[in-house]
Parts: C-alpha cells; structure tokens; sequence
C-alpha cells in the first residue's frame, strides 16, 4: 500500500518525540526508538555550524530531534535496511526538514566509498550492543540488527567514524556499560581520544547500564567522567533530569 505524508502504513503508529515537536512513523511490531536513542541526542549537543552524520539512523529520529533543537548545517542518515531508510526519509518529510536532512541507504562499512576523508565534523551512533552469541537473536530483522553484531561490528562504526571525521571532530556513541573498554580500546586504536564519559544508571542502586562517550579525533589524552544519570527515582518514575531531556527542555 502507498503511504503519503501524514498517514502511517500497515502496522505502523505516528509517535512524538520532545513533547510533541518531532513526529515519527514506526513499526508497531520492528524496531522503535528507545531512549538511548533520545539520550544520546542531547549529550551529542551539536555546534550551529557542525556537518553531522548519524550512523545507524534506524528510522531517522536522531537527525530529526537534532535539526529541531540545535539546526546544524546539515544531518546525514546513514541506515543499511531498505524499509528502515524509507521511513526514516519519510519521517524527514513529515517534520518539514527536508533542506536539512538526507537519509543515505548504506552500509557503514561501505563509507570510505561513498563519503570523502574528513567530511564531518561530528559522527553519532547509537551501534548494536550485543555479539552474536549475546542473548536471544530476534526473528524481527529490524530488531535483530539494530541489536545485534550480525550485519556490522563495533570497530565497524568506530572505523568509519575515524574516516569521517575532520581533524578535533567529535564522535558521540552511547554503548552498553559492559563493554566500555572494548569501546574505548576500539576508538584509540584509529586515533579518537575518548575525552568525556558519563554512566547512565537505571536507579541509585543499580549498575550503570549503559555509557555515552565523547571522543575527538587527534585529541590529547585526558578524560573527565561527567555525573552519572540517573533514569529512574525510587517510586519508578523518570527523574527530573530525564523528564526535561525527553521534553526537550534540557536541550
């Protein structure tokens, strides 16, 4: 069935984000946006006049929350599924950002090929965080590689975040707290120096569960470790912090 603007497909819903700001068509059985996704937006924090590329777009809201709030000079959406691509350029008509936002079907190992060296001063990726043999694959191809290391692996979106970025450009990356060293290890091995880190945590008991990591390219050694985020209060709710990023009062 042929979709247009304004009207979602077959098993899709038209979600908002940042309070109803940005509107976005999913999959209602595939992959949907999660908030690392909504996280990682806000701590990438890009600069006016910052060339962007956000690596495993998914279904384009990294791109479009980032145009709403800060308009960067341009946004690249790189997604390897065909289907995913397609909803995501959608996703870029629904929201009116068409002069700001392209959405590339590629594959991250393919961006040597596609981009020149040194094309963008900032790369974001959200990568899969689970090896093959991490837990239950989905049968969902959507969520299987968004989730899983089967179609690309860490030092895949590292190493073409090294081929992209312009001398000090930024890479921001949220990745499991697990495997912080395997993502640290993998950044300085093509020269992105890891400069701030911040732990995201579900409650004050818990375990960091998850870590954004910013890094420059050629940067000097030396990192600070930012206040943890804390997603959740005692009562289950999300805390104050958490609730002004989903808004995007925090922006």
């Amino acid at each position: 069935m042929k979709t247009e603007e304004g009207s979602t497909a077959p098993n899709e819903t038209l979600d908002l984000l940042l309070g109803g700001k940005v509107r976005l068509y999913q999959s209602r059985t595939g992959y949907r946006v999660s908030l690392d996704a909504v996280l990682l937006a806000c701590f990438a924090n890009p600069r006016r006049f910052d060339r962007v590329i956000d690596l495993g777009t998914g279904n384009g809201a990294i791109p479009l929350m980032l145009a709403n709030r800060y308009r960067p000079r341009f946004i690249v959406g790189l997604e390897l599924q065909r289907s995913m691509a397609a909803r995501a350029a959608r996703n870029v008509k629904l929201n009116a950002l068409d002069d700001n936002i392209s959405i590339v079907c590629a594959d991250v190992r393919d961006v040597a090929r596609i981009f020149r060296p040194a094309a963008f001063s900032l790369v974001i990726s959200n990568p899969p965080f689970r090896k093959p043999s991490g837990g239950r694959i989905s049968p969902d191809p959507e969520k299987k590689i968004a989730r899983h290391e089967v179609a690309a692996v860490l030092d895949d979106f590292v190493g073409a975040a090294a081929h992209l970025l312009a001398l000090k450009g930024r890479l921001a990356v949220i990745y499991s707290a697990g495997r912080l060293v395997d993502l640290t290890s993998s950044m300085r091995r093509v020269g992105i120096e890891p400069k701030l880190v911040r732990m995201v945590h579900s409650s004050d008991s818990s375990e960091a569960s998850l870590v954004m990591i910013e890094g420059v390219r050629r940067g000097r050694p030396g990192v600070i470790i930012a206040k943890p985020l804390v997603v959740y209060d005692r009562s289950g709710r999300y805390r104050e912090e958490v609730r002004r990023i989903l808004s995007g009062v925090a922006w």
